[in-house]
């Protein structure tokens, strides 16, 4: 069922455990009304996967997945044939002449479907994820573009195959690159960022509505403070929610020096973070030791 406004949607997706901003929500809507893709970039870590799993929770939908990367081909990402089977087949086909065999061998038997074919082929609908689309190359974007708009893959032994169903298609891309103008032309457009302060306290406290508001807060500004530094990987969005949970199992009632140490591992995962997040960040939290005058 279509959802009638973009508020309908944003409660649909909150509770789906996933609090969308204004922005988000209204692609969300749209999306769903109009049938178009939506690729949605911005930093790693930000909640841009976690949207189309939302949703497909919120819409009762089924998730297929396909993520991306560095040499993948039409054979992982649409389809192959069973050359095995068709082998077999053709071993088996004794007296029959090629004609029928031909004919027999290349049917949808013989076809084995990736994700998205398996997407565009449902009887269900579903939600398909092109997950870090940015780690591809311009030619699996070109071999994209017939899918995106029309909503069909075309199989040069078999025709056609179009969308019985119309899926959601949310594709995702950390901005390592720049896509195709032709890529984006085909779809709703959707940046995502670190939330400030007093949203990702809503987030937390949606998934962690345990822990106490001002832990929450004081474990919210530490994530902040520690984005802010130069790090190979600042911490996610989702390593905030693990941290919450971390601390609620550890019992603590605020975050001093000697907490942050003990729990650091679970926000920064990066050997050189960890010693510049510790001068940086653990210095400066209660029970941190004055320096040496």
């Amino acid at each position: 069922m279509e959802p009638g406004s973009v508020a309908d949607t944003k409660e649909a997706l909150k509770g789906a455990g996933y609090l969308a901003d204004e922005p988000a929500a209204l692609v969300s809507f749209l999306a769903q009304r109009l049938g178009k893709p939506v690729l949605v970039e911005g930093p790693a870590g930000v909640g841009k996967t976690e949207l189309a799993k939302a949703l497909s929770r919120a819409t009762g939908r089924e998730l297929v997945r396909l993520q991306c990367y560095e040499g993948l081909d039409e054979a992982k990402a649409m389809y192959e044939w069973n050359y095995r089977k068709q082998l077999l087949r053709i071993q088996a086909g004794g007296e029959d002449g090629w004609d029928d065999v031909q004919e027999d061998i290349f049917s949808s038997e013989f076809l084995l479907t990736r994700p998205l074919m398996q997407a565009i082929s449902s009887p269900e609908p579903v939600v398909l994820l092109i997950d870090e689309i940015d780690k591809t190359d311009q030619e699996f974007e070109a071999m994209l573009l017939e899918l995106l708009s029309d909503f069909q893959i075309t199989i040069p032994e078999l025709g056609q195959v179009s969308a019985t169903t119309m899926p959601i298609v949310v594709l995702t891309s950390n901005d390592s690159r720049e896509l195709t103008e032709a890529l984006k032309r085909r779809c709703l457009y959707l940046w995502l960022d670190y939330p400030g302060v007093e949203r990702e306290m809503e987030i937390v406290r949606l998934h962690v509505p345990e822990l106490a508001e001002t832990l929450t807060r004081r474990l919210v500004e530490v994530i902040d403070m520690v984005r802010a530094l130069d790090l190979k990987k600042p911490p996610s969005i989702a390593e905030s929610i693990d941290w919450a949970r971390t601390l609620l199992l550890m019992g603590a009632e605020d975050i001093d020096r000697e907490t942050f140490v003990q729990s650091m591992s679970i926000i920064v995962k990066h050997r050189t973070d960890i010693d510049l997040v510790a001068e940086r960040v653990g210095m400066k939290l209660p029970g941190a030791p004055s320096p040496a005058s």
